[in-house]
């Protein structure tokens, strides 16, 4: 990572003091805080513990760093233009697809998580991974898959003993430092623009990664990170839908127009930027005041796991769970392999 890149929470502040087309209200910071911190107060929000999703690996499995770091990889676009969930496998749509496909190479015996095996595929054996459910509907943007499957496995094993492992270890404990490493080996993880004469930072697949492995090994051993302060939402084209829905941010007619029109953005445009750098300074705002709140008011509850990671986990389930109820508000569409 170079040093004149802005890191997202910076880059966050950057957009949102520079944005024309969305504005951050200050009444839904408040409105989503409140609703936080009362799912952390009622046990709705389990802050000690993440419940793992059954298609993620456990932190026992020997697999399971090079499992997230293959899935990573590849955690972008699954919607169509025409059919936003058309995509499926095992019945899964959307992220779990993506887990379920690999779980299914892995049942098939295929060494998907060896650099060794994924730096070698060819575009018809990805094809065949990714074979959905209905045989017709192909996951989004396969020749991109394939080129960044093959460009980590080809770094991991030129340049890390083919084990994603010791990227990990070389932190050493250090979020921020696993960050700028992930970013600086691996190309396809730079999810960086310019906006506003700046070079700003969102890095969604790195943090996921980083997010990931933390709640998987739940913030011990492998997973244990000094620095999780670092780490922000992961700016995506879901979350900003419930960010909408709290009134915590608001776009301009311009830019709803441009969204109620299914307009597909190219990345690095100023309104995809804005909406996801908005997102990140939301996100962060919130996540202070929630830690605040608790700290001043609950002083019993333990707030060293109220982070960035926690809140996308929650506003990124909420909007999973009240998908009907936020059909409402469009989202960005970006064709992309950053998000």
């Amino acid at each position: 990572m170079s040093e004149n890149v802005l890191l997202p929470r910076e880059s966050g502040e950057y957009i949102v003091k520079n944005a024309a087309n969305v504005e951050v209200k200050p009444s839904g910071i408040q409105n989503l805080t409140k609703d936080i911190v009362e799912g952390i107060l009622s046990k709705r929000i389990i802050v000690d513990q993440f419940v793992q999703h059954p298609l993620h690996p456990k932190s026992t499995d020997a697999h399971a760093v090079e499992w997230f770091f293959v899935v990573d990889t590849l955690n972008f676009c699954f919607w169509t233009p025409t059919d936003y969930n058309k995509y499926k496998v095992n019945g899964q749509s959307g992220y779990f697809a993506l887990c379920a496909a690999i779980n299914r190479a892995l049942q098939d015996g295929l060494d998907i998580t060896n650099p060794k095996f994924y730096s070698t595929l060819s575009l018809e054996a990805l094809r065949g991974i990714f074979r959905s459910d209905d045989g017709k509907t192909q996951i989004p943007l396969l020749k991109e898959r394939l080129n960044c499957l093959q460009q980590v496995g080809s770094i991991l094993l030129d340049k890390w003993q083919g084990k994603f492992e010791h990227v990990l270890k070389s932190a050493q404990g250090s979020a921020l430092k696993l960050l700028q490493t992930i970013v600086e080996q691996f190309p396809c993880f730079r999810d960086e623009a310019v906006y506003a004469g700046k070079r700003v930072s969102m890095y969604k697949r790195a943090q996921v990664l980083i997010g990931d492995l933390w709640a998987c090994f739940d913030g011990r051993g492998l997973g244990n990170f000094n620095d999780l302060h670092h780490i922000t939402m992961f700016a995506d084209y879901r979350v900003p839908q419930v960010l909408v829905h709290f009134g915590a941010l608001e776009y301009s007619a311009k830019l709803m127009n441009i969204l109620k029109a299914d307009k597909i953005l190219e990345n690095g445009d100023p309104m995809e930027v804005e909406i996801r750098g908005a997102s990140i300074y939301i996100v962060e705002q919130v996540k202070d005041a929630v830690v605040k709140l608790l700290t001043d008011k609950y002083p019993e509850i333990d707030t060293s796991t109220v982070n960035s990671i926690m809140m996308d986990h929650y506003l990124w389930g909420y909007r999973r769970q009240h998908s009907k109820d936020l059909e409402y508000i469009p989202f960005h569409k970006v064709l992309s392999i950053y998000y």
